[in-house]
């Protein structure tokens, strides 16, 4: 199905739009939620090969984006069908915040109970924000000035830090905000700090894993997970970078990070492998492109980015450009024909090409950031 029939159609058009095709969408997807019923599933993730939903527990590190996508809705509609929806998905969440063998407190909790307390001021939805914080920085290493990331693959790993995990300090940084605790704010900076120094190659691509002795703080290796080599450039670690360091500047107005989204969004925008439309291949230095598979949540991410940082920096007007550019590519070349593929918005994500996981499929978490791009592409100027 394409969203839009032709480009010149105004931004205001081109969201209500969208936004009604993923209610359509989500309505499906929370009818088949319910049907399976599960015990301990909780939130789709994807579909399997036959195109069957997969829901995933509590514990998955996306576990909180269909609550997170329930939220938006009822944020663009404020209809109660929604909001008594996205109430149902995120209570299912509610252990995780004593879930400390983790670090995706931020992707599991900020995106669910974070947009119902921006959204209601439910203070019970508080308390869970504040104590998943204080089961985070359980996992903050001062020698090394980082959160650990993954516990599994301690035989190849003593103390790895993703890129993915700058996300995760919005939930450090909402936690400082709402208890006046500066210690969370201080392990957000630290960890960011420390990401700026090691995570980046001097031509300003991403390094995914970084192992730290967590004894001496050193850097042990530089690696990939999910990427093409070790030396390449997975697409969401640049997306994920270029969000966190555009939200780390939100929260701090420290220019140093700004400085870092911007140079980022420049390697994006001059890069000899970024597509016209603006939907990234899964890897910039994949040895197929132009034939391997795209990356639509990658492109989701970058876009909700885009739109922060054109805030930031409105003397930057290629930002927003290409943020425009990217979520029109998404709502016309990337959906799912309405009514299929269990009620998933976009198509042609790539989870882990590697490890030939959720290559070429529907991702939750592009569905959820292509909300949020649309809902600040709407109110960024």
């Amino acid at each position: 199905m394409v969203l839009l029939s032709r480009v010149g159609r105004s931004q205001a058009t081109d969201v209500e739009q969208a936004v009604r095709f993923t209610e359509a969408q989500a309505t499906l997807q929370l009818e088949e939620v319910r049907r399976l019923s599960i015990p301990e599933r909780v939130s789709p993730r994807t579909l399997d090969a036959a195109g069957r939903l997969v829901l995933v527990p509590a514990g998955d590190w996306t576990s909180g984006f269909f609550p997170g996508i329930l939220w938006q809705l009822y944020g663009f509609t404020k209809k109660s069908k929604w909001l008594d929806a996205a109430r149902e998905a995120t209570a299912k969440l509610e252990n995780e915040q004593y879930n400390g063998r983790t670090h995706d407190m931020g992707f599991k909790i900020y995106c669910s109970y974070g947009q119902g307390y921006r959204l209601t001021g439910d203070t019970a939805y508080r308390a869970v924000i504040i104590r998943s914080a204080q089961t985070l920085a359980t996992r903050f290493n001062p020698v090394i000035g980082c959160i650990r990331s993954w516990d599994h693959n301690r035989d190849t790993w003593e103390f790895p830090v993703i890129i993915d995990n700058m996300l995760n300090l919005e939930l450090l940084f909402a936690a400082t905000r709402l208890t006046g605790d500066s210690t969370f704010y201080r392990i957000a900076v630290s960890h960011a700090n420390t990401t700026l120094k090691n995570h980046f190659r001097p031509d300003g691509g991403t390094y995914h894993v970084i192992d730290y002795d967590p004894k001496t703080g050193e850097v042990k290796n530089r690696n990939t997970h999910q990427g093409y080599s070790d030396e390449s450039t997975w697409a969401r670690g640049q997306a994920w970078a270029l969000y966190g360091y555009t939200m780390c500047y939100r929260e701090t107005k420290d220019q140093r990070y700004l400085s870092k989204a911007l140079d980022i969004a420049a390697w994006l925008m001059s890069h000899p492998h970024f597509p016209a439309d603006g939907v990234p291949y899964w890897d910039f230095d994949a040895p197929g492109i132009p034939h391997e598979p795209r990356d639509a949540s990658a492109a989701a991410v970058i876009a909700s980015a885009l739109y922060e940082l054109h805030g930031f920096a409105p003397g930057n007007p290629e930002l927003r450009s290409l943020a425009d550019r990217i979520v029109h590519s998404l709502v016309t070349g990337y959906t799912a024909p309405a009514g299929t593929h269990g009620g998933f918005t976009l198509l042609h994500s790539t989870g882990a090409k590697p490890a030939g996981s959720e290559v070429d499929v529907p991702l939750i978490y592009a569905d959820y950031y292509l909300l949020e791009a649309l809902a600040r592409g709407k109110t960024t100027p």
